[in-house]
């Protein structure tokens, strides 16, 4: 864990929302056998272990860090009931499917709910649902149209005028997706990782995959002290997908990063008309995010997202990053500006073509991938889905609206360095544009 301080606002590579585990389990040596090799302790990974284990399989957790090191603990903690993407997008792309993936949508927030109550994880969870909010006309219009397809497709929305919603006045009003809320993600990816450690599985933190190569009727994993001899393999790796020759192409790691302020009093929210606790998302090309948390404090975040280098690892979020986040602060709460920000972190997250995705690689290797955002909620519940199926069940219904052997593959340039500040720029010349109006 890293960290530095600039103008008052603490740069971290690691989550704000939690303390770093300090009872780490051994790295793997030697040569093991097992019914399942999970490789990723992410919440793909931690769910799918804690359900083979559930169910009698011998299962291996191997994780480079330690479990929920990742995206699972460093989002905004917004546990959604939505897909990724603008509805117009997605009927026209899935218009056949669409209902099904809706369903799949729906059912990832009710699960993920249950999960917690299941476990007793205390992670703040707050049934709040959320709020797709316009700050301009033509964005309202969007949405307005955008709940007609939901509806339609048989989504838990409504359209909310922005003051009747409890919104500041900048927020006219939007789409309130009534399921889901809001949670500390630190805790909830704290909470599976004591579940997982106290089951059946094996768990072993700091132990790099190298390699994953089918060997007959077995798959062998080689980590940097051994090997592992697995009957079937389950590929977790979320952002670090493209780590693995063996992986799928089409997974795309992006850089998102999110700032907290200092605490505020509730009476100067409510003084603006921020009387909602429900998370508020723009949309944006490139959403913003913006949430009150349990500690009295505002988190805010996206907005600017970064693309991948070669190699992943931590890092702090960048400078200017952290000072375009605060600008939009200011410019979605112009009351607020002296609300000082005091920590910023961010995390690595798979981009996909905006949905989730599950199938199987070559035969006895699988992988799951749940996030564009979303994967909160998603990603629970998929890696379960996925879990049942290796623990011989029928393939669930969501999981079929979801598998592919590859997912669609974006095209190389959507998610460059230039098509992302593209896609920023024109949020920008956007914000200025209805400013003027």
């Amino acid at each position: 864990m890293r960290s530095t301080v600039s103008d008052g606002v603490t740069y971290s590579t690691f989550t704000g929302w939690s303390d770093r585990p300090t009872d780490f389990t051994p790295a793997l040596e030697g040569r093991i056998h097992c019914d399942v090799a999970v490789v990723g302790g992410g919440l793909v990974g931690m769910a799918s272990a804690l359900r083979l284990a559930e169910r009698g399989a011998d299962v291996v957790v191997l994780e480079a860090g330690y479990c929920g090191w990742g995206g699972a603990s460093r989002n905004a903690g917004y546990l959604s009931n939505e897909l990724a993407g603008d509805p117009q997008m997605l009927r026209f792309l899935y218009r056949r499917r669409l209902r099904n993936l809706i369903r799949y949508a729906e059912s990832s927030a009710q699960f993920a709910e249950n999960l917690i109550d299941q476990l007793g994880i205390d992670c703040e969870y707050d049934r709040t649902g959320s709020v797709n909010a316009a700050v301009s006309a033509g964005q309202l219009r969007r949405l307005k149209k955008g709940v007609r397809i939901l509806r339609d497709a048989g989504a838990d929305v409504e359209f909310v005028e922005g003051p009747e919603f409890g919104l500041p006045d900048t927020f006219l009003g939007g789409t309130h997706l009534r399921g889901g809320g809001l949670l500390n993600p630190g805790k909830l990816a704290s909470g599976l990782r004591d579940a997982v450690l106290a089951s059946g599985a094996r768990v072993f933190e700091r132990t790099t995959v190298r390699a994953v190569e089918p060997d007959g009727a077995k798959v062998v994993l080689t980590v940097p002290g051994g090997r592992v001899h697995a009957d079937r393999v389950v590929l977790a790796t979320n952002a670090h997908t493209r780590d693995l020759a063996i992986a799928p192409r089409g997974v795309v790691p992006v850089w998102t990063s999110v700032v907290e302020t200092e605490p505020v009093d509730p009476g100067r929210l409510e003084a603006i008309g921020w009387t909602s606790r429900a998370g508020i998302v723009t949309p944006h090309t490139i959403l913003e995010n913006y949430r009150r948390t349990a500690r009295g404090t505002l988190l805010f975040g996206t907005r600017r997202l970064e693309a991948a280098p070669r190699a992943l690892g931590a890092r702090e979020p960048g400078r200017a990053v952290v000072a375009d986040l605060v600008r939009g602060f200011h410019e979605r709460f112009p009351s607020l500006r002296y609300v000082a920000p005091r920590r910023t972190w961010g995390g690595w997250v798979a981009i996909t073509s905006f949905l989730p995705v599950a199938g199987e690689v070559v035969k006895n290797v699988f992988y799951a991938v749940s996030c564009n955002g979303h994967g909160l909620a998603q990603s629970p519940y998929l890696g379960t889905l996925l879990a049942d199926r290796l623990a011989g069940d029928d393939p669930h219904d969501d999981l079929r609206a979801v598998w592919q052997p590859r997912p669609p593959r974006l095209p190389s340039i959507a998610l460059s360095a230039p098509s992302l500040r593209a896609a920023w720029a024109l949020d920008r010349i956007s914000d200025r544009f209805s400013h003027r109006r």
